[in-house]
């Protein structure tokens, strides 16, 4: 039985303000802000406390932040307007595009050093998409994700170009052979140097034209804009160690640490364009682009291509492939589409929601759903990393789900 389509409560939705408030009283997150629209229209937006702890300036409907992983479903988007022209196709091998990932080889199960490896085949654009590449994230367990840190292969914002950090991927072996399991990647990273290379342009060039410009996306991009710089909110961690160990429960004795200034960030300046993590930009603009997906791609891709998308790709949930990574979400019950997480079963998931519901989240605590059960879009941003540090979206997701009557 399909769910009846509810709306949401003005009062109950107030109880979100008391929990961004407890959650600033407490110096979980130094500033947030809540944006909620349902069949399109506003119907809540909190702001509160501040993007800067130093300074005292407020984190405010126009604050700049850094999205990092909810970068992916934008690179995504992008790759798939390519598909719907006829210039790919998901099933291709990525080194069609890129040659460096030509004669590829992959860990053997238990290796126990990296030269353990035997020949594998080469990595699909769809197994890229959907993180079932063999592709890996240095903050990852395992000895590939270890290289990776050893070599910087982080796509930081000043970590070299996009060209030269896919290059030097791709001298190290696959942690697993393609499709034997799912792992959080650097591979949307991938995806963004074969959209350069596809097109001829710059990843920059090719959402402005392709996605900012047709959604009005005017605060979002690579680059914190000269305009933005007194609006873009410094980056803070509760970790005594490295702010981007989203594995990491060693926390300091400061819960707001200050790990990325805003008037000194990378983002300022930055080298590489990280499809997988390298945008900033404001609230309001993040809404326009989920609206869009959840409108049926609002003619950045057709409404059968954003359904596409938003399906499950994998053969069951993300938990049944066996995973060892982290991830930006439950993974019980939830499956992956292209550029994001769909829930499956939301009771396995252990996290209120629709079935349907499509999202995803980033390093430094933000958060989205699409839920086109009860035609709501809801976005959190704050600049808190890693994101496992709070149960922030959970909570978010139970309070508009207590909302619905």
């Amino acid at each position: 039985m399909s769910e009846t389509r509810m709306t949401l409560d003005a009062a109950r939705l107030e109880r979100i303000r008391d929990w961004a408030d407890t959650y600033i009283a407490a110096r979980r997150f130094a500033g947030m802000s809540v944006l909620i629209l349902q069949e399109g229209q506003e119907v809540f937006f909190d702001a509160r406390a501040v993007r800067d702890v130093e300074d005292g300036l407020p984190f405010a409907r126009d604050t700049v932040a850094r999205i990092y992983s909810m970068t992916k479903p934008i690179t995504s988007l992008a790759l798939m307007t390519l598909v719907e022209e006829g210039r790919l196709h998901l099933d291709a091998p990525v080194s069609r595009f890129l040659p460096e990932f030509s004669d590829p080889h992959a860990l053997i199960p238990d290796a126990s050093d990296l030269g353990q490896t035997e020949p594998c085949p080469t990595p699909t654009l769809h197994q890229i998409l959907t993180h079932r590449s063999g592709l890996s994230y240095a903050f990852n367990p395992g000895l590939v994700p270890q290289q990776m840190a050893a070599r910087d292969l982080t796509f930081a914002p000043r970590a070299g170009t996009l060209a030269q950090t896919c290059e030097q991927l791709a001298q190290l072996p696959l942690a697993f052979a393609p499709g034997a399991r799912w792992e959080y990647s650097v591979g949307i990273d991938v995806i963004g140097r074969v959209i350069e290379v596809v097109t001829g342009r710059s990843l920059a060039e090719v959402f402005q034209t392709r996605i900012f410009d047709p959604l009005g996306m005017a605060e979002t991009g690579f680059t914190v804009a000269q305009s933005q710089q007194d609006r873009f909110a410094s980056l803070y961690t509760p970790l005594a160690g490295d702010a981007m160990d989203l594995n990491s429960a060693v926390t300091g004795d400061e819960s707001l640490r200050l790990v990325d200034d805003a008037d000194n960030s990378p983002f300022l300046n930055p080298t590489c364009l990280s499809g997988g993590g390298g945008l900033v930009g404001t609230i309001d603009d993040y809404a326009r682009f989920a609206e869009a997906m959840r409108m049926g791609g609002q003619g950045i891709v057709s409404r059968a291509t954003a359904a596409f998308m938003m399906q499950n790709h994998l053969p069951g949930d993300i938990a049944s492939l066996g995973p060892s990574s982290f991830a930006e979400q439950p993974m019980r019950g939830v499956g992956f589409g292209i550029g994001g997480a769909v829930v499956l079963d939301a009771a396995r998931s252990g996290m209120p929601g629709s079935v349907g519901d499509f999202s995803w989240g980033g390093m430094a605590s933000t958060f989205f759903w699409i839920d086109p059960v009860h035609a709501l879009t809801t976005v959190l941003f704050t600049q808190l990393s890693p994101s496992s540090a709070t149960p922030a979206r959970a909570e978010l997701k139970a309070l508009v789900h207590g909302a619905l009557m």
